[in-house]
């Protein structure tokens, strides 16, 4: 059954965190559906391999309209989460134990959303600390899923089991 998948991403985003998963995604017969604060434009990615166009726009979306939510890493998140719509449309799916995937920097959205408290997970060195003090019980593996909700993964290498355990989760 194919799932509706909402992808928070702005400029600077990791390109192969945000292209590798995204096609693993599509291939498996799910949509994914760039978010971010302007419909149409173009954000490229940090490594400059990838352009992505955004189908919506933050205003025009409703957590309840996606059955899960992908956060690519590099400076895409950390520039979100100064936006609140961002940090309560992340909030939303962890809130309503829908599935989230989050990759490398992905997860700092959920730490401004103060979801992450008992949480196993992962994600790139330069968060580890930050995600500890959040109340995630951190681990340093490629991947980590918690209460069958959570999918985090630590930085590009990781892509395979990171989109392997995210399509497990969407069945």
């Amino acid at each position: 059954m194919s799932k509706k998948i909402a992808c928070l991403i702005t400029e600077m985003f990791e390109d192969s965190e945000y292209t590798e998963p995204a096609k693993g995604f599509k291939e498996a017969g799910h949509e994914v559906v760039t978010i971010e604060k302007e419909q149409g434009k173009s954000v490229k990615g940090k490594q400059g391999e990838a352009t992505v166009q955004i189908d919506q726009s933050i205003d025009n979306v409703n957590p309840q309209d996606f059955d899960a939510l992908f956060l690519p890493g590099g400076f895409s998140p950390d520039q979100l989460r100064a936006d609140d719509r961002f940090v309560q449309f992340a909030k939303s799916f962890m809130d309503d134990k829908k599935p989230v995937f989050a990759i490398c920097h992905g997860p700092q959205l959920l730490l401004t959303a103060k979801t992450l408290e008992g949480r196993d997970a992962t994600g790139y060195k330069s968060i580890q600390v930050d995600m500890e003090y959040a109340g995630a019980k951190f681990q340093d593996s490629e991947v980590v899923v918690c209460q069958n909700q959570l999918v985090t993964s630590r930085q590009p290498e990781d892509i395979p089991a990171f989109t392997r355990e995210s399509l497990k989760l969407l069945g």
